[in-house]
Formats: C-alpha cells, structure tokens, sequence
C-alpha cells in the first residue's frame, strides 16, 4: 500500500507549527518501517488535490492500493473525495484540521482526536462508503438545494472578508438577520421545483430540499437523523413553503434533529431537481448554481477509514 499525504496550507494558515508537527510525525513514523511507502504533497488551489491523486495512481503497479489522507477542513476532503471517487483500489483518511467534520462526526465527537493520529490511522481498516453523484462531482454528506445553501453561501462570502474574531461575533448577526429577510423572500422560501424521486413525481413549491447520505450538517444532526453513508440509499427532506413564521420555525426544527409536519421524507436512490431560475446548490461544503440537478447514490464507491475499529452506527444508534 502506498501512503499519500495530501495537506491544505490554507487549514494551517496561522499555525504553521503545527502543520509541522504533522510533518514530523509522518517522518518518524515511516523512519521505523521495513519498506516505507509514502509521500507528502500540498494542494495549492482548488481541485489540484485531483490532479495529484491521479499522479500517483499512474505510478502505481496493477493490483496496487493507494491510501489518501486529506489533512486539512472541508475543502481538502471535498478534493479528496472526487479524486479517488474516479479510481479503485484507493482508500481515502480524513484528517480533521478544520472548523468542522460533518462526515467525522458520525463516529462520535469524543473520537474525532483520534482521526489526527498518523500512526493509527496508517494502521487501521477501511469501510465501505456510499457517496452521492451529480456527473463528475462526488459528495458524501448531503446536498442542499433552497434557503440552507444561499444562507451558507452568504455567511462564506462574509468570513473571506473579515479576520476570525471579527467573523465569530458578526457571523451571528449577519445569519440571524439573513435567516428573516430570507424567510419573506418568495423566490427563496417558496420557490416551484420540478421534482422527480425513483421515478415519481414530487414538484411543488418548496423553501428547502435536503439529500442527505449522512445525518450531521454544521456539526448537528439535522431531520435526516436516520440517513447512514453505508445504507444504499440516501435520504430525502422536501419542506413544503409556507408563511414567514411557518417557515423559521420549520428550518429552525429541522435543523435541530427533527422534521416538521410540512416535510415530506423519502428514502430514494436518485433524484432529479429542476427550476426555472438558477438554483443555489451545496455538495457538501461546494457551492454551484444551476437550473437542473440530477443525483444518485453509488453504493459503496469509496473506502473510508476508520480508525479502532469503528464502524457506522445503526439509523437507530447515531452518535451524538
């Protein structure tokens, strides 16, 4: 197995020492290994972890298999997923050095220190992974289509421009005050979607649509609480319109964990949207605008590590 290291500079940007620790850390642990089998790589820009993936799969013998561990926050692991999503016999390690890990976070917060050690990690077995597809384009946690993504999309714009102390206190006024202009926004909250589910039809006037193949988003666990990345299907959250209040009530509950009386809830394999007007789109921590996506679960597409022998909880037994 060959062990690739793939770092985003940006997750360490004010902590270089640390960055270097890692560094280290990976040095002395192959140091002590008969035939060490490694390489470390930095992703520069967007989507250059795929190019770098598949550079190493091109120097590799048949029946070889690459291991990937993306170290960094969302965006490296983003990369990292729709790199080895093209490839077998490639594994793929998320090493949290971010805000957030939706996808982590399944096995349970009080594991997630565990997924920074290199050693551990090396050693340990891979699962099986559901991942979700939009053609090219491969997300494992979820895409939201409506009034989530756009306010996700702002609150992004904001942070690029402000320092983290300024953002932290800003962040929750500025969302707060978008979440309610958004709200008596028709085009947002009560937009008419074409909709068409495992072949039936669901269009209709909808303030958010949620495909979820797991059930955390922003480090919660969202209405989609019972959707697993390893079930062969994903889960599908369709929150009806409805008036102002209604509507900051309905989110505000779903994002909580729990699903209002205006959702429709469905478990599906693929799932086909389309408006007239360009759509705001999150893959995961990706943020796209179209009038039309079609996705599709892919059982098992990846391997994804899991250090001490952890595996994904049951729909009932999800970590909290």
């Amino acid at each position: 197995m060959k062990h690739v290291f793939i770092f985003d500079p940006k997750a360490f940007r004010s902590q270089q020492w640390k960055m270097d620790n890692i560094l280290d850390n990976i040095g002395q642990f192959f140091r002590t290994q008969d035939k060490p089998n490694f390489s470390i790589q930095f992703s520069r820009y967007r989507r250059n972890a795929i190019g770098i993936i598949q550079s190493e799969i091109e120097k590799m013998e048949d029946d070889d298999i690459v291991r990937i561990y993306a170290i960094g926050g969302e965006e490296i692991f983003y990369d990292c997923l729709n790199g080895v999503a093209h490839f077998p016999d490639t594994q793929l390690a998320a090493v949290p050095y971010g805000e957030s890990s939706d996808f982590l976070n399944i096995f349970g917060k009080d594991n997630m220190e565990l997924f920074r050690d290199i050693p551990l990690l090396v050693e340990s077995e891979a699962l099986p992974t559901d991942v979700i597809r939009w053609g090219v384009n491969y997300a494992i946690n979820s895409c939201y289509i409506g009034m989530n993504s756009i306010l996700s999309k702002n609150l992004k714009n904001i942070k690029t421009t402000l320092n983290k102390g300024i953002f932290i206190v800003f962040s929750k006024l500025s969302s707060f005050l978008s979440y309610v202009i958004s709200s008596f926004d028709k085009d947002v909250v009560a937009r008419k979607y074409t909709i068409e589910i495992d072949g039936v039809d669901y269009s209709g006037h909808y303030s958010l649509i949620h495909v979820a193949n797991g059930p955390y988003y922003d480090k919660k666990k969202t209405g989609a609480s019972d959707a697993m990345p390893n079930d062969g299907s994903f889960n599908v959250a369709l929150i009806k319109s409805s008036y102002a209040l209604r509507t900051m009530l309905s989110l505000g509950m779903y994002s909580r964990g729990r699903r209002p009386g205006n959702c429709i809830y469905i478990q599906a394999k693929k799932v086909t949207v389309q408006s007239d007007d360009q759509m705001w789109i999150q893959l995961d921590n990706e943020y796209i605008q179209d009038t039309k996506i079609s996705l599709d679960l892919i059982h098992h597409a990846v391997q994804m590590v899991a250090v001490n022998n952890l595996s994904y909880p049951s729909a009932s037994g999800v970590a909290q």
